[in-house]
């Protein structure tokens, strides 16, 4: 709060599925002072996480969700759902709605305020949204620098499908994992910026995952701080819409065997 983040994502699975009890234990009275979104989808099973999009108990998780945090979530996204859809053809079609059904009706019940979609892997869901099922108001996608053309193509297509100019979008992972991979040290990201001298190559990284794809909001970790500090400072940058569409087009040109 005091470096002016006002929002909060978790998710059920979290910490062996203890997240929103941690979290509601470690907030206490500051947690209402946050927008707080989670995500449903992953259920503890014998042999680890299991996933499931079965309305009764994406609604049961929903509800749990409530009463573990001790306040209804602003926000809960469906948690991957290409996960349960790549085994269920022929009927993944009704899978999808069944569950987007269900969220829908959580939040009309006021389990929470709001619905989503937290996709890791778009593509699968393209050919499955059906326009008479509830639409989400939020979508979560990949975002940044490391995601490939095809995913990227696939966020840009769900967010039109799904949310065209009316829901929020939300990137995630810009960093694919750590900021200490090797790969930060051999580019420099700075490039995307318009007055790069002012920012380090983590905060243009950040940045600049704005716009792979286009979204709204990104989410980070809070382990370190110092490093989500340096990420609200990375705010003031701006992008260069021009050379972010360059690069678009060279991991396209790229995806197809062509030369860059």
């Amino acid at each position: 709060m005091d470096l002016g983040v006002t929002a909060l994502d978790t998710s059920s699975n979290y910490f062996d599925f203890r997240s929103h009890q941690m979290l509601a234990r470690t907030a206490g009275d500051l947690l209402p002072k946050f927008t707080l979104s989670t995500k449903v989808g992953y259920f503890p099973g014998p042999d680890g996480a299991e996933h499931s999009l079965d309305p009764i108990r994406l609604h049961s998780a929903v509800e749990q969700a409530a009463k573990d945090l001790g306040r209804e979530p602003d926000l809960v996204f469906l948690h991957n759902p290409e996960h349960s859809l790549r085994e269920a053809a022929p009927h993944h079609h009704d899978l999808l709605a069944q569950a987007c059904t269900a969220l829908d009706a959580a939040a009309a019940k006021g389990l929470c305020a709001a619905w989503g979609v937290a996709s890791w892997d778009p593509a699968p869901l393209l050919h499955l949204i059906d326009t008479t099922a509830p639409r989400p108001a939020a979508l979560m996608v990949r975002a940044g620098l490391l995601v490939g053309a095809r995913t990227l193509d696939a966020a840009d297509a769900l967010i039109n499908a799904w949310c065209p100019g009316v829901g929020t979008v939300w990137g995630m992972t810009p960093f694919g994992g750590s900021t200490s991979a090797p790969v930060w040290d051999r580019i420099d990201p700075r490039v995307f910026l318009r007055n790069n001298s002012r920012l380090s190559r983590v905060q243009a990284a950040f940045r600049t995952a704005y716009h792979l794809p286009q979204v709204d909001s990104v989410a980070v970790g809070t382990d370190e701080p110092a490093h989500l500090s340096e990420l609200v400072g990375a705010l003031a940058g701006e992008v260069e819409m021009r050379t972010v569409q360059e690069y678009r087009n060279l991991l396209r040109a790229r995806s197809r065997g062509q030369p860059d």
